[in-house]
């Protein structure tokens, strides 16, 4: 396997990757990221593999793909992402006015590709509803998270030492993006309207703030008289993300739109159940696997979420979390998506040489 990319080639992580890594530069015309170079790599390349693998959709990389692919004679499959998420449309409506435009390009891409892969079959259903036309090989594939290494006492310490004083109290996770769309403010209100009632919990709210809405937040938190129980430590990573994982009663997430939900997963990897609406695509697998809390992605679910996890008895948030690692080894282990990505190019590749086999031209030749 190698992986070829859009990323400047001194980008720290790519030390860190695996595999060989072609960082080729970012490219030009901002996110469309028109890059010659890559064309000119994948079509002195290409023929060298049994399949490709596209991450995401809307640039200038799919474009190549398709036609390196095509000239070559080898399948690609393409990873949305969400991006065809009919939610964008109805909140985005200039994006939605330029993705139209596009649509002509991008939908050969689609069509054209061996499977388009979607994370969830939720988000395989949705996708059909964004543009027309919309017919392609769909196939759900489940997106792999890797499975938290180290010592769990020592990643449980290094977060009560960033905020010692959660040590002797219980409390709730948000880790993410601090966004609307991820329903920030639902959550702070919900919690601010239970606080009283539940005393002896507390509120993690982790993550970046890259819209500047934390200053609002901490606002709510201040006429709501919450101040002291909501904790800001900002985006947590390593050690510090999976402690402050897996010493939480439990993760919350009331987003607005939610292709699939990395953090969602990682919690579940640290055994810890997930309350989350019924935006966050994978609900239904989670519900089915009880290791979830569903509810709308309002004040009002969001409050009714939070209120049905508090007064669950303990035994019962014992076995939800007892459930949760199982669901994730089950379900989200990235072993379990690689094995699924690579039976799927076996498939493919398996119907190739059928179709190139001397007997099957003759069964072509006598149809003819």
């Amino acid at each position: 396997m190698e992986v070829v990319s859009l990323d400047p080639p001194d980008a720290p992580f790519l030390k860190d990757v695996p595999c060989p890594a072609h960082a080729l530069g970012t490219g030009v015309l901002g996110r469309f990221r028109l890059s010659p170079s890559l064309l000119q790599w994948l079509r002195a390349n290409i023929a060298r593999f049994d399949g490709i693998v596209m991450q995401g959709i809307w640039t200038f990389p799919g474009i190549a793909v398709r036609l390196a692919a095509r000239r070559a004679g080898r399948p690609y499959c393409v990873f949305a992402h969400g991006a065809l998420d009919p939610w964008f449309n109805k909140h985005y409506p200039f994006k939605r006015l330029k993705k139209k435009l596009y649509w002509p390009i991008q939908y050969p891409i689609l069509r054209d590709a061996a499977a388009v892969l979607f994370t969830t079959r939720m988000e395989r259903d949705l996708a059909l509803t964004s543009f027309r036309p919309n017919r392609w090989n769909s196939m759900p594939i489940p997106y792999g998270v890797d499975e938290p290494v180290g010592d769990p006492a020592v990643q449980i310490g290094t977060f009560y030492r960033k905020i010692p004083v959660l040590r002797t109290r219980k409390y709730l996770l948000f880790l993410g993006r601090l966004h609307e769309k991820k329903g920030c403010d639902l959550l702070l209100n919900a919690f601010a309207n239970l606080a009283q009632q539940y005393p002896n919990v507390d509120l993690v709210l982790a993550g970046p703030d890259q819209v500047g809405i934390k200053a609002k937040l901490q606002q709510i938190a201040a006429e709501h008289g919450i101040a002291d129980r909501v904790h800001w430590p900002g985006m947590l990573s390593g050690d510090l993300k999976w402690g402050a994982l897996r010493a939480a009663d439990a993760f919350v997430l009331p987003s607005h739109q939610e292709n699939f939900g990395i953090a969602v997963v990682e919690s579940l990897a640290a055994g810890r159940p997930v309350l989350i609406s019924n935006q966050v695509n994978i609900w239904p697998e989670l519900q089915e696997e009880r290791v979830a809390l569903v509810d709308d992605d309002t004040l009002e679910g969001t409050e009714r979420l939070l209120r049905h996890w508090l007064a669950l008895p303990e035994a019962e948030r014992n076995a939800m979390a007892a459930r949760s690692n199982r669901c994730f080894v089950k379900r989200y282990s990235m072993k379990g998506t690689a094995l699924a990505i690579n039976d799927l190019f076996s498939h493919l590749s398996d119907t190739a040489r059928e179709i190139q086999s001397p007997e099957a031209q003759s069964e072509v030749r006598s149809a003819s």
